[in-house]
């Protein structure tokens, strides 16, 4: 448990309130009408150990969810993927038994006996699109069919999306074989499993859905281009949702290196620039509720996009400026990806279970919280403190029952100091923020916490 640290401004005492200022989490706030009677505060004072946790709290319905994740299941989906030989996006969509169309049947049938299973809690539909290939030298127009479980939320606007892709390919030989064997057990298998493990522990579990919907999304067309998500990502900002997140499950089976190093207990957690914009943002979150929900598998949080020259189905929505990250093993081996070795035998399933629980944490938070602040900005203060502070202002958030300032150094992958500012929404901040990056976050009623806003805000990713 992190113990609470106050410490008192200036030595002194205004009248009749003690300046306290929250050092580390868990201690209240400055009150924001007192705080321009306050002494300046050394904004170099940061707490000697990384609050990586940053304040975030477990919820039990969630911790208990968790454990109802199955290794078992997830094998089982994954070898029924598998069998279908290959599922490349073009490759056969009439036989029952081969291809990618008897794929996404089985997938869609899956989902579908889930839904049944609670009551119809599950919306379950294809999402097809007409999209050129454009890496073919043909550049043919093929139809893509994502398969989409939606669960609804209170708020059916706002919509948290964690996809898989479920097509395969042997690319490394021949990127448009659409004939030949392309297990795919780990790319994607096993990030398609997962996704669909979680469709089925939510819909049990909440079955009446969260605060904002959930959309567990199986991709078509990411091996030619991400053209699964791509198509969503447009589909679902054209209709006028607002997406709290768009995460992808990209091979996350894989736990030896050729070289004979193993690592079962390591993910990575790939969120790209800005260092204050929402993809980074959503990196610390899922970060910080892996010390709560799994500490037994540690983050290895990577400050970029993706790996080199590569991607997935999170980037299409960090294009359009949503939050969005990549979950992935730590150890990937290229010589079976994109071939015929990535078979069943090399995928450690309780490795993709623990990942599965990592990716459940982290969307049932965020859908369970509140809408982050909107309109967050930062004003510099001259009459009082000749410029050294910043009066903090946004706009109230439904649902939210208080509000929670951050702040961290411009070096820290993490939020370093949390203040309790209450129900309020301005707040004149302590610190120095031409030496900091502060940010805002929404508390509900039932402690849950939203993405954190920068101020000021980040500029947006366009390539």
């Amino acid at each position: 448990m992190l113990q609470s640290v106050v410490r008192r401004l200036g030595g002194g005492a205004i009248p009749g309130v003690a300046a306290l200022v929250a050092v580390l989490v868990g201690a209240p706030g400055m009150v924001p009408a007192l705080a321009a009677q306050a002494p300046a505060v050394d904004s170099t004072t940061f707490p000697a150990t990384p609050l990586v946790a940053m304040g975030m709290q477990v919820d039990p319905r969630i911790a208990a969810a968790l454990r109802d994740i199955s290794s078992a299941n997830i094998r089982h989906t994954d070898s029924m993927l598998v069998s279908f030989g290959t599922r490349h996006t073009m490759s056969d969509t009439m036989s029952a038994t081969r291809g990618i169309g008897a794929a996404r049947h089985f997938v869609h049938a899956t989902l579908e006996k889930y839904s049944t299973a609670c009551g119809g809690c599950l919306r379950v539909e294809y999402d097809p699109a007409m999209m050129v290939v454009n890496r073919a030298p043909s550049k043919p127009t093929v139809n893509v069919v994502n398969v989409l479980a939606w669960l609804p939320g209170r708020d059916t606007s706002r919509v948290v999306v964690l996809g898989g892709h479920y097509d395969s390919c042997i690319c490394s030989i021949n990127p448009f074989d659409s004939v030949s064997n392309a297990p795919g057990a780990d790319d994607d298998a096993s990030g398609s499993a997962a996704v669909m493990e979680l469709a089925r522990v939510f819909s049990q579990r909440f079955p009446r859905g969260f605060d904002a919907t959930v959309v567990f999304a199986l991709y078509a067309g990411e091996e030619q281009g991400l053209l699964g998500s791509t198509h969503l990502a447009q589909r679902l900002h054209d209709a006028g949702y607002h997406v709290a997140a768009g995460m992808a499950d990209d091979m996350d089976g894989n736990v030896s290196a050729d070289d004979g190093r193993i690592d079962s207990t390591t993910v990575r957690l790939y969120g790209g620039d800005p260092d204050n914009g929402p993809a980074r943002e959503l990196m610390r979150y899922a970060w910080a509720l892996d010390t709560l929900y799994t500490p037994a598998l540690r983050v290895l949080p990577v400050e970029r996009l993706d790996r080199i020259f590569r991607g997935t189905d999170d980037i299409p929505f960090v294009l359009k400026g949503d939050a969005g990250i990549r979950f992935t093993e730590r150890l990937e081996n290229y010589k079976r990806q994109h071939r015929p070795d990535d078979v069943m035998a090399f995928v450690n399933f309780g490795y993709t279970a623990n990942i599965a629980r990592l990716n459940g944490a982290t969307i049932a938070a965020l859908a369970s919280a509140p809408p982050p602040p909107d309109s967050a900005r930062a004003v510099r203060e001259t009459k009082v403190s000749g410029g050294q502070r910043w009066t903090m202002t946004w706009k109230p958030s439904p649902g939210a029952t208080k509000y929670e300032v951050l702040v961290r150094r411009t070096t820290s992958p993490v939020w370093e100091k949390v203040y309790d500012v209450g129900n309020v929404t301005e707040f004149l901040l302590p610190d120095q923020l031409d030496d900091d990056w502060a940010a805002v976050r929404t508390v509900g009623a039932n402690g849950s916490r939203s993405l954190a806003v920068s101020v000021p805000a980040p500029r947006a990713v366009t390539h």
